[in-house]
């Protein structure tokens, strides 16, 4: 029976302008996740994003999310050494949470004898109710770009491969945002004229991913989220606007404050550059092309 596994999950960008809770795009920036079962216990290290987190023990999320994915498979883990060597920023809209909750019920899955219970579909919707949405989760599953759903029966997802010659840049500030505080800034009801617009551009999006990219910038206007958002992150804001008004398709990445840019053209990253201020890290990406994986580690 494998007692170690190695999970390596991917940071995504969610919304990507219209597609709301809907939308999503795995990133080439990745976290690891060792996991080990042992006689009891639990033992937790974190290196480089979210150092801090490392003695919050039993609340520690990717500790939660296995033991969540465990009892739901059957029967508990007597004891968990987990290390984590983290390069996705932490509360910025890039995901982090998502991979660490993947991580933890893949691992799971991997180290229980009969592990092979949970399904895909299985694992998606526990991932879904730990996030409390699943446009995050579907990406950093599956990889390339994904759109999610909910039917009565469930959470379900699918994936898209991207047009190769996008080039996905994300611009990182040094502040942080909660995903809860982004939430509530949102209202209950928006105009059926925005309601609208953005399922047009939601769906000119999918088009412009995977096949049509320069139709991004019309394809990643937004009605329903960024705007209410701006009070909580105005310089994300500024920025996506003076992005856009050069032609770049900007838009705030997830719940925010890192912005996204889905670039295509030549000299594109360079002139994104010229329009950032030292307060914000330039990296320009590749779309992950898969999702979460998970390798045995021999001892």
């Amino acid at each position: 029976m494998i007692q170690a596994v190695r999970v390596r999950a991917p940071a995504t960008s969610a919304n990507l302008g219209p597609g709301f809770d809907a939308l999503g795009l795995a990133l080439a920036l990745y976290d690891n996740v060792d996991v080990e079962m042992a006689g009891s216990g639990l033992s937790i290290e974190v290196s480089g994003e979210g150092e801090e987190t490392a003695g919050r023990g039993e609340e520690h999320l990717i500790a939660r999310t296995f033991r969540s994915a465990y009892a739901l498979i059957g029967g508990t883990a007597p004891g968990l050494r987990i290390r984590c060597v983290n390069r996705v920023p932490h509360a910025r809209g890039l995901g982090s949470s998502s991979a660490a909750t993947v991580a933890g019920i893949l691992a799971a899955r991997a180290l229980h004898p009969d592990g092979g219970k949970l399904t895909d579909g299985d694992v998606l919707a526990l991932a879904t109710r730990v996030e409390g949405h699943p446009d995050n989760v579907a990406p950093c599953l599956a990889g390339g770009l994904t759109i999610a759903w909910q039917t009565s029966a469930g959470t379900r997802m699918t994936r898209l491969d991207v047009d190769p010659g996008i080039r996905p840049v994300v611009l990182v500030p040094d502040t942080r945002l909660a995903t809860e505080r982004a939430r509530g800034l949102l209202p209950e009801m928006v105009t059926h004229a925005d309601a609208a617009a953005n399922s047009g551009r939601a769906a000119l999006l999918v088009a412009a991913l995977t096949g049509a990219p320069d139709l991004l910038l019309d394809a990643t206007e937004d009605r329903l989220h960024q705007s209410y958002r701006a009070p909580a992150m105005p310089d994300s804001i500024a920025l996506v606007e003076r992005l856009r008004e050069k032609g770049v398709a900007a838009v705030v990445s997830g719940a925010g404050p890192t912005v996204l840019a889905l670039t295509f053209r030549a000299g594109e990253v360079d002139s994104i550059g010229a329009e950032v201020g030292s307060s914000w890290h330039i990296h320009p990406l590749d779309v992950a092309p898969h999702g979460a994986c998970v390798q045995p580690i021999d001892h």
